[in-house]
This record gives C-alpha cells, sequence and structure tokens, in this order.
C-alpha cells in the first residue's frame, strides 16, 4: 500500500495541475486573478527539500472539516487521488480528483500526501464554480490575505490552525509542483482551486490559484 501511494505521488507531481475543477464555467469571477497577483507575508514559504515527502501513516486522524472563517467556509473533507479514468464530469486520466460525493460543497483531500498537521505539503482542492458558472466552495478563496485563518477539523476531533503565509496564481504547465506538494521544510497546508479566464477550446481557465499556509 505505501509503495502505491508513492507511485500516486510521483504521478501527481507530474500531472495534478489539471485540476478537473476547472473544466466547467464559461463564465469567471469578475474579479479574476490575474498572472500576476501575489499576495506574500513578509517570510514567504520557500522549498528547503528536493526531496518527496515521506509522511508517516502511523496517525489515524484525517481531515473531516476545512474552516475558512475570513471567507465563510466551513466544508466536509473528502479523500481523493488521482483521476484513472474519463467520467460524466470531465474529470480526465491525470487530474488531481475532487470531491464526488458533494462536488460543489465539498472538499478533496489528496491523500497520498502528508495529512495535515504531519511534516510536509498537505495539500486540498475545490471547485470555483459549478457546471451553470454558479459559485462553489472555493468561489471566494482568491479573497484570502496574508494571516487569514485556515482551519483543519480531524477525524478525532483536534483543530488545527494554519495561517495564509502567500497567495500565488499560476499557468497550470508553469505551476511549481515542488513548491505545491514537496515542500517538507515545515507543516504545511495548500489549498488549490481555478482562476484566471475559461478557454472554450481547452475546457480549462488560465490559471491554478495557490493559497499557501503554514501551521501556526
Amino acid at each position: 500500500m505505501r509503495v502505491a501511494r508513492q507511485l500516486c505521488y510521483l504521478v501527481a507531481l507530474v500531472l495534478v495541475l489539471a485540476l478537473d475543477g476547472c473544466n466547467f464555467s464559461a463564465t469567471m469571477p469578475s474579479a479574476a486573478v490575474s498572472a500576476s497577483t501575489v499576495h506574500e507575508a513578509t517570510t514567504p514559504v520557500t522549498v528547503t527539500s528536493t526531496s518527496l515527502p515521506k509522511p508517516s501513516r502511523n496517525a489515524k486522524a484525517a481531515p473531516s472539516r476545512l474552516l475558512i472563517p475570513a471567507i465563510g467556509i466551513n466544508a466536509a473533507v473528502e479523500e481523493v487521488g488521482i483521476v484513472t479514468h474519463s467520467d460524466k464530469l470531465g474529470d480526465k486520466p491525470g487530474d488531481l480528483a475532487t470531491p464526488t460525493q458533494s462536488p460543489w460543497d465539498d472538499v478533496g483531500w489528496y491523500d497520498a500526501g502528508p495529512r495535515p498537521g504531519e511534516r510536509g505539503s498537505a495539500v486540498i482542492d475545490g471547485h470555483l464554480d459549478d457546471q451553470k458558472g454558479q459559485p462553489a466552495v472555493f468561489w471566494n478563496l482568491r479573497k484570502l490575505l496574508a494571516g487569514d485563518e485556515v482551519q483543519v477539523v480531524m477525524s478525532n476531533g483536534k483543530k488545527l490552525t494554519f495561517r495564509v503565509s502567500r497567495i500565488a496564481s499560476y499557468p497550470p504547465q508553469a505551476a511549481p509542483i515542488q513548491d505545491i506538494f514537496g515542500n517538507s521544510g515545515g507543516v504545511y497546508l495548500n489549498l488549490i482551486t481555478c482562476a484566471g479566464y475559461w478557454i472554450p477550446s481547452q475546457h480549462q481557465t488560465t490559471l491554478r490559484l495557490v493559497v499557501y499556509t503554514t501551521l501556526a
């Protein structure tokens, strides 16, 4: 099982920023994030290791809810991995999967990486909008600022508090995969959704928005 998880992790580092949550809307927020938008704290997160994180699997607790008070998010967390076959929601093989139980309201924790609270970069994704262009769970993610709190409630009842260190947007093929998924220099939680503008011919948006947070 551990070998399989590591294999999934390696695949994700190459393909994951295809984020299938970007495959839907033809109408984007009027305040869409531009490629140059970055809000940084005084001490931004930096990559301190080029090796893959080796998360401990001794801890049994998994994330159950994501709370972001500044933008009113209180969402259930589903465990997600890498899409292996196309489906009716537009997911393509190699994409980072998004929630299936409640696609527009839940968020997805990438379970081949660290759990929130473990050393390394835990990753949670969520949809920007639904198939009709209506706001989904991460519609307001772009409004977060450095210093805002992001809380994760674990299945054992423990609440972890992270603080936003920086927010950045990247073209999908230029996203710093090591920074987002492979930074093992501390305890991080990174949130991913879509940004920019819808490209009908590509069935995706121009950018990916990443909110970097560090355990408080």
